[in-house]
């Protein structure tokens, strides 16, 4: 009975030495594949697009460079109308105006500002809403270059299907901190789309939209 109970030991430490040393492989594998995956969206951040014509372009508020890198195009006939993503609610139209030296005319044409959104997935739903209305088949998305990937997920789960996105990334200079907090966000928006995770509620002080 002994040399049974003896065996039986053995051969469970055996087992769980087995699922132990299954678990570190896997472990190591998602290691290397996070690791892979970040060296990747590090070292080949997204690269300002050509000035091909579009049917509109969204910019989206947060870092600098991106509303005048849009408001250049526009200006330049790239597209016929802009929108403008996450606008801070005190911020008015004429202020706005005034900021960015934009014309009382291309802002009746051709500007709209949207206040609705406050992150990046919100960004795209604000977009996508504005994307239908004027039934706008190809955009140009603006944002800056660490942020693209996810804001470009993000606008292609929302837009009308058959909506071509021109990527347009605003160069900068991240920081490796930033970049590790970029990827993991996108990688938790994926998994969050994939396991259909229900969105954020808008918070109840209003701010800028927080990329």
């Amino acid at each position: 009975m002994s040399l049974f109970r003896s065996s039986s030991r053995k051969s469970s430490r055996s087992s769980a030495r087995s699922v132990s040393g299954l678990l570190r492989r896997l472990l190591s594998l998602v290691l290397l594949v996070w690791l892979l995956g970040f060296l990747w969206f590090a070292l080949w951040l997204p690269r300002p697009a050509a000035a091909e014509r579009t049917d509109a372009i969204v910019a989206l508020t947060g870092a600098n460079g991106r509303i005048a890198r849009g408001l250049d195009l526009l200006r330049a006939g790239i597209a016929p109308r802009m929108l403008v993503s996450g606008v801070d609610s005190e911020v008015a139209p004429a202020h706005f105006a005034a900021h960015y030296g934009v014309s009382p005319a291309l802002m009746g044409c051709c500007l709209t500002l949207g206040y609705d959104a406050f992150d990046t997935r919100s960004n795209a739903h604000e977009a996508a809403g504005w994307i239908a209305r004027h039934q706008v088949k190809s955009v140009r998305l603006i944002t800056t270059d660490w942020h693209m990937r996810r804001a470009a997920f993000d606008l292609r789960v929302a837009v009308p299907k058959g909506v071509a996105i021109v990527e347009d990334a605003v160069p900068s200079q991240p920081s490796m901190k930033m970049l590790f907090v970029e990827y993991n966000k996108f990688l938790a928006r994926m998994l969050a789309w994939l396991v259909n995770w229900p969105e954020a509620k808008r918070p109840t002080v209003a701010g800028h939209a927080h990329s």
